[in-house]
């Protein structure tokens, strides 16, 4: 390991406040990519990391793609024969909707109190620009310190992820040759609690899925029409009540094939991490589990696929009463895959149920948002074997190999394109209300993130050849 790392953690812990402060400004952009009306915002967010990177000896620049901005940025690093590290992270933020639930504004960032410090609150706190800032100052720390950090680096800091990640796989694929790297380092993910670091080795799929149901040509009243004929919204609601048995499992012909069952070891590797169900479904508000039936909870998250609505309307939303029946209904839903799941025959598969079960003369009509295919990452790479000697560095302790039940559709076009793997070190808990109102991440997790990444620097630098 090079021997000026203990010169640049010590940068990294004397310049607390400042990246605190870079945080918040980078959090105050409300760089929703979902949202049109926010595409000046998503443009100036990249151009924010640019003008930042830059600072840095970066080689940066704002790509245009299809839809939002991609961050290039390169740097050549001061250690020959290192082997070359692609941070992968994004920019863009979850809509901040409902706005009533928070208690702060979403994008004025607030420094709060909690019981492990100071945490802040804002959208994209966690997910993902507070993790991106995270290897963002610990290259900092090495180029104030080293004058660059000891392998060569690229960043690709994408601005469309959390919106289907429809420019990724092209822009990749015409910057193949600039992407080129020995293996890519993604910061999506979350520890195993406030002490324990982890590295997570597995990462569901994901199908999602939007279907709207039609029937009567407009929208009726439903003193003169109902019970003459079904109504979209019921009948919807059946079609998705079918998504499961009695048992929890996904009641959806063919969907379970080719799965792999976890092996005793995984499953006594997880049994031995000391997890609880009640209190995992205390930070949601819930007291009682429920899923398939006969697997623990962490079975269902890590290696069981899913099928889940999440969003579901028609008729009339407003205040107060409308008696009508609606001409249409919509349903938006996604399907957590799993090893041995081929994503595009689950989508056919789950679009197939449905049709199956459309009323007569009613029409259906399905539009895929995207899907991609569940990752494994190995567990002898000697590239892991870094990240754990550095994670073990900066906590004292050895990290938990985990399992997640999110998607990073990232991970699988890196592996696919440019062919190397990804280490997913991440930094957040399950209580920091990813995508919901009030999210928050530790600064105790932001700077032992930044820490963790130093470090890791410093062990990718020590393989030169």
């Amino acid at each position: 390991m090079p021997s000026n790392v203990a010169s640049v953690l010590s940068r990294v812990n004397s310049g607390e406040g400042a990246a605190v402060a870079r945080l918040c400004d980078f959090l105050r952009i409300p760089s929703v990519s979902t949202d049109p009306a926010h595409s000046k915002d998503v443009a100036h967010c990249a151009e924010w990391m640019v003008r930042d990177l830059r600072t840095m000896g970066f080689n940066a620049e704002s790509v245009p793609t299809a839809g939002h901005p991609m961050v290039l940025a390169h740097h050549p690093g001061t250690q020959a024969g290192a082997p070359r590290v692609l941070f992968y992270g994004h920019y863009d933020v979850q809509p901040a909707d409902p706005l009533e639930l928070w208690e702060s504004p979403p994008f004025e960032p607030c420094l709060v109190d909690g019981p492990h410090g100071k945490r802040i609150v804002a959208r994209g706190a966690v997910d993902d620009k507070g993790q991106v800032m995270m290897f963002v100052e610990a290259l900092r720390a090495w180029h104030e310190v080293a004058g660059g950090p000891p392998c060569p680096v690229t960043l690709m800091i994408e601005g469309e992820e959390e919106s289907g990640s429809a420019s990724l796989e092209p822009f990749m694929r015409s910057h193949a040759a600039q992407l080129a790297c020995d293996v890519a380092v993604v910061s999506d993910t979350g520890m195993w609690d406030i002490d324990t670091p982890a590295i997570t080795t597995s990462l569901r799929g994901l199908c999602y899925l939007e279907a709207t149901l039609t029937g009567p040509s407009h929208d009726l009243h439903s003193g003169m029409y109902g019970g003459s004929l079904r109504n979209p919204i019921n009948a919807l609601a059946s079609m998705i009540a079918s998504f499961h048995d009695a048992d929890g499992r996904v009641a959806i012909r063919g969907f379970y094939d080719g799965i792999p069952e976890p092996s005793k070891e995984v499953l006594d590797s997880w049994t031995r991490l000391g997890f609880s169900e009640q209190e995992f479904l205390a930070e949601a508000g819930v007291r009682h589990p429920w899923g398939e039936k006969g697997r623990s909870c962490l079975e269902r998250v890590w290696s069981r696929p899913t099928c889940d609505c999440n969003g579901i309307f028609g008729g009339y939303t407003g205040v107060g009463a409308k008696t009508v029946i609606p001409s249409k209904a919509t349903v938006k839903f996604s399907c957590r895959l799993v090893a041995g799941q081929d994503p595009e025959r689950i989508r056919q598969l789950v679009e197939e149920h449905l049709r199956a079960q459309v009323p007569p003369g009613y029409s259906l009509e399905v539009h895929s948002h995207g899907v991609n295919p569940a990752i494994h990452v190995r567990t002898d790479s000697p590239y892991l074997k870094c990240a754990t000697r550095a994670l073990r560095q900066v906590f004292g302790r050895d990290a938990a190999l985990i399992g997640t039940g999110g998607s990073i559709p990232a991970v699988g076009s890196i592996q696919r394109i440019l062919g190397v793997e990804s280490l997913l070190v991440g930094f957040g808990l399950d209580d920091d209300r990813v995508h919901s109102p009030n999210e928050k991440f530790e600064v105790k997790c932001f700077m032992n993130g930044t820490r963790s990444h130093a470090a890791m620097l410093a062990e990718f630098g020590a393989m030169a050849t």
